[in-house]
């Protein structure tokens, strides 16, 4: 097999040649029980929404065409071996977590992870140390990790199994992940990297480096964000010095056993699109990226970063297909450009912050999508700048972690209004989503700058998650 196959592809379009009768799940038997279904989804879909069989093999114990797929996944990414998730990059995130650290075992970690790394936490028991991520004060984001605050964390604890790092960062902002590697494998610590937005890295031409190239034990990879997969098809991919036969088992402690075939096909042909035209793919998203950025900067108001925020320190390379843009000298929140772009422009981006918004560019967008992009941009600009001197200026409040978050997450807790709650330890998580990085997680506390930023965010109409009470009015707090 080479990278032009698509085992489970193949596998599935001679399932469907054979007009086999069913008398196995998914009940809609194609699509004929349900005909708004299949009117909306399309037959040749939903004839491929099998069960897992022996024709297909089985995602939990695969021993045939799902099988070769990864093996040729790991092959086109260059890892040793490579697993096919399903449950989303959380899946991915967790089973790193979970297969690296044991409960009581530290992991040396940026408290900006995304949700998924702290709920690993909760899930193993693992106890985290952050590592400083550093701000840059005009922009209002976190950044990479430097290798001196590693350095330093090392020194401090000798004992942890792990350092995860994100590379890249939703804005695009990259670590010096060879050194990190270099770094953690001389102190025996394994490196796991949440790639879930560096697909591309492995394809493209003078793209960051890889997680998989620098040496990483470890990567999610989220195949569905700009590798052309189905949303919630993801990958994990593994180093030689990882045992795989275990990682499969702590993957399945969280990962459906009623794997979607429409998932792990959209894999394995996404792998094979990106093997056989991934250079000129990420080509053509880089190019209208650059020149998104290059028109959106010259409208004024609007900061449309890249590759000047290289420092050699928390700031290693930058993925240069994000058009990460911040809107602060407008006047405007991100989040408030969010708004105004979907609600009168018809325009979705990715998401808004305080300060930013996130444009997601692929080779599938069209250069006239790009150029009503730049126009309503202009737009905003014309019809809704104002004085930007009251606006909050950062995205990334350091933590004081009093607790793990499995204890605090489990433990006993009253219910109290956040407005009051200053001082005390939260037993749950505050976040805006996107991007899902916490702005509060369970066992840190309770300050007046995290309780003024919640807030604000609500104000500006962030989406805020992750409390019981889903109107972040109250919080759980920690007895005692």
């Amino acid at each position: 097999m080479n990278q032009s196959n698509a085992p489970l592809y193949e596998a599935l379009e001679k399932h469907r040649a054979e007009r086999i009768v069913h008398f196995d799940v998914p009940g809609h038997k194609g699509g004929r029980g349900n005909k708004e279904l299949t009117d909306f989804l399309g037959e040749k879909c939903l004839k491929a929404d099998v069960n897992s069989m022996k024709s297909v093999d089985n995602l939990n114990h695969p021993v045939s065409v799902i099988k070769d797929a990864q093996q040729l996944a790991a092959e086109a990414f260059g890892a040793h071996s490579c697993f096919f998730i399903v449950n989303g990059t959380t899946s991915a995130v967790q089973a790193m977590v979970m297969s690296a650290c044991k409960a009581g075992e530290k992991i040396l970690m940026p408290r900006n992870v995304h949700i998924s790394a702290i709920n690993a936490l909760i899930l193993s028991g693992a106890i985290p140390v952050y590592i400083d991520p550093g701000i840059n004060n005009r922009l209002g984001i976190a950044l990479g990790m430097s290798i001196a605050d590693i350095k330093k964390g090392i020194e401090e604890h000798p004992d942890a199994k792990a350092i995860l790092v994100n590379n890249p960062t939703y804005y695009g902002i990259c670590s010096n992940l060879k050194e990190i590697v270099e770094l953690a494998h001389s102190h025996n610590m394994l490196v796991l990297v949440d790639e879930a937005h560096g697909t591309h890295f492995y394809f493209g031409e003078n793209m960051p480096v890889s997680a998989m190239k620098a040496g990483a034990d470890m990567a999610a990879v989220s195949m569905h964000k700009t590798g052309g997969s189905l949303t919630q098809s993801s990958l994990l991919l593994c180093g030689e010095n990882v045992n795989c036969d275990y990682v499969r088992q702590i993957i399945g402690l969280t990962q459906t056993t009623s794997a979607s075939y429409l998932l792990l096909t959209s894999l394995d042909l996404a792998r094979k699109n990106l093997s056989l035209n991934g250079k000129e793919i990420i080509k053509k998203t880089v190019e209208l990226a650059e020149y998104a950025r290059k028109e959106i900067n010259s409208l004024g108001g609007y900061y449309a970063f890249s590759s000047e925020l290289v420092n050699n320190e928390n700031v290693c390379n930058f993925d240069v297909t994000k058009l990460s843009i911040n809107t602060r000298d407008i006047g405007l929140a991100g989040i408030e450009v969010y708004d105004i772009l979907s609600e009168d422009y018809g325009i979705q981006v990715e998401f808004g912050d305080l300060g930013n918004i996130l444009a997601v560019v692929t080779a599938g967008d069209r250069a006239m999508e790009i150029e009503r992009l730049i126009s309503a941009l202009y737009e905003i600009k014309r019809l809704y700048a104002k004085d930007p001197s009251n606006m909050y200026d950062h995205n990334y409040i350091k933590p004081d972690l009093v607790c793990t978050p499995q204890k605090a997450f489990f433990c006993d807790k009253k219910i109290m209004s956040l407005k009051d709650s200053k001082g005390k330890v939260s037993g749950e998580f505050v976040m805006a989503y996107p991007p899902g990085i916490p702005i509060l997680a369970p066992g840190e506390r309770i300050t007046g700058e995290i309780i003024d930023y919640i807030a604000y965010a609500k104000d500006k109409g962030s989406l805020l998650m992750g409390p019981q009470d889903m109107k972040v009015e109250n919080i759980l707090v920690v007895e005692g």
